[in-house]
């Protein structure tokens, strides 16, 4: 597995002594810092509970670090207004365990809303689509392979291809990061397998970053070309996944981790 070359500067993110609390007194991350430059597949991994979902909510904005720096590029997101967070959000595709689709929608009109941002308001209002916007969407849903389904309701379709739909509407933006908070937790190992697959298509043909947060260590090997561990909200260890060892994962789960594999850190199935 080969990673990208590097980033334009203009998008490289940095973490630059991070820590975040919660109104309720939780401490999601202490003095975190790292930085995304290069175009590959990094996935994040620990307990639940240690600051994965934290940490990828802060990249776009969603959650303000309590003290240090978070930057965008230029854009440094703890100073910033909900215009420019507004602005940087349409660069940056997100895709959840949830899957966030409007369920009374068809397919191809939830795919459509990762145009929104793009349009004017009074276009927005009415649901007047762009014919070249039209054209996307379908492109996209036949790139995951649910052009036959464009019509359809989100509510009557599976789990996986509900997630499907939410990667062709986060494509829709034409983001220049994709982030992946537990995509296929609540999925079946085929279904699982597919959007992996598509995450790596993402990265290798679009050129891509991919920030993806997973449990399944298994999936990381196949999938990932960098591995950051966490623990307790502090950065336990970044370094390629080529060199994670057993060592490294009991450091996280515990020393029963690496013998009984990754079925023992998550129910995410292992392909």
């Amino acid at each position: 597995m080969s990673a990208g070359p590097d980033t334009s500067r203009n998008f490289a993110i940095r973490l630059r002594s991070v820590s975040h609390q919660y109104p309720n007194g939780r401490q999601a991350l202490s003095n975190v810092s790292c930085s995304f430059t290069q175009r590959n597949i990094t996935a994040l991994v620990g307990p639940s509970g240690s600051g994965k979902s934290t940490l990828l909510r802060l990249l776009n904005g969603m959650v303000r670090a309590s003290s240090g720096e978070v930057w965008v590029g230029s854009l440094e997101l703890r100073l910033s207004g909900e215009r420019e967070l507004r602005q940087l959000r349409r660069n940056i595709g997100i895709i959840s365990q949830q899957f966030n689709l409007v369920k009374r929608l068809s397919a191809i009109e939830n795919v459509l809303l990762g145009r929104l941002g793009f349009n004017s308001w009074p276009r927005t209002v009415v649901g007047a689509h762009r014919r070249e916007d039209v054209g996307l969407a379908m492109h996209l849903l036949d790139r995951v392979g649910l052009s036959t389904q464009a019509k359809q309701r989100c509510d009557t379709l599976s789990g996986g291809q509900q997630q499907r739909i939410a990667i062709a509407r986060a494509l829709a933006q034409r983001p220049k990061i994709m982030l992946a908070d537990e995509p296929i937790s609540s999925l079946d190992p085929s279904s699982s397998q597919r959007v992996m697959e598509l995450l790596r298509e993402i990265n290798d043909v679009d050129n891509i970053p991919v920030i993806v947060n997973l449990h399944s260590i298994q999936v990381v090997k196949d999938y990932a070309h960098r591995v950051v561990g966490i623990r307790d909200g502090s950065i336990v260890f970044d370094r390629p996944t080529a060199e994670l060892t057993a060592e490294l994962v009991d450091s996280l789960y515990g020393p029963s981790a690496s013998d009984d594999g990754p079925a023992l850190v998550s129910a995410s199935p292992v392909f």
